[in-house]
């Protein structure tokens, strides 16, 4: 039986999202224009996945079988919405640059799928820390994304400028041909690293 420790860590590599997982591939092409929008996402989705875990690990011997993915929407749904109110309020520019994709974390694959794969079949404490892992690896991929494009494709990190003067900006990584090309790189890179370490 895996530990605690195990189900934390495999979401920071064997199981991160979108490398390994290759689940939630929509918002990490759309929102990754910046490392604070990377940011922004990944914190959200973070949020709303350790707590529809929590919740439906809790509930997962009361929801009757026949409705458990309508139940796990309602659930996630009630979590986006929570977390789409305190972006409004306290984060409005972030809210802003994210747009349609904050509501949009309800049908997040990522979500969904931890809740049928694992919170509906483990007990409270392995799916905390299951989404808390998940859920950390994704906000890391986002941010090197965002980091990446935003540095080739604006010249700035975090909107400070970090390049030289003459350096000019590569604007096809800021579209989504630059989002592929950078998502690519990096599972490469990525590949490259594991079967360095399988040898």
């Amino acid at each position: 039986m895996p530990t605690l420790t195990q189900e934390f860590t495999k979401g920071l590599w064997k199981e991160i999202p979108p490398f390994r997982l290759v689940l939630g591939i929509c918002a990490t092409l759309a929102v990754t224009t910046s490392a604070k929008n990377g940011i922004g996402m990944g914190v959200a989705t973070t949020f709303v996945l350790v707590f529809s875990n929590l919740l439906i690990s809790m509930l997962r011997k009361l929801i009757p079988r026949n409705v458990r993915i309508a139940a796990f929407i309602v659930i996630i749904a009630s979590f986006v919405v929570l977390a789409e109110l305190y972006m409004q309020a306290y984060a409005y520019p972030l809210y802003k640059a994210l747009g349609i994709f904050v509501p949009l974390i309800v049908v997040n694959c990522i979500i969904l799928g931890r809740a049928e794969a694992f919170a509906s079949k483990n007990p409270v404490l392995p799916s905390l820390a299951d989404g808390l892992g998940i859920g950390i690896g994704f906000t890391i991929s986002l941010f090197v994304v965002g980091a990446i494009r935003e540095i080739i494709g604006h010249g700035t990190f975090f909107s400070v400028p970090v390049m030289w003067s003459s350096f000019k900006p590569f604007g096809v990584m800021l579209k989504p041909p630059g989002a592929f090309l950078c998502l690519g790189l990096i599972l490469a890179l990525m590949n490259f690293i594991s079967s360095r370490q399988k040898r």
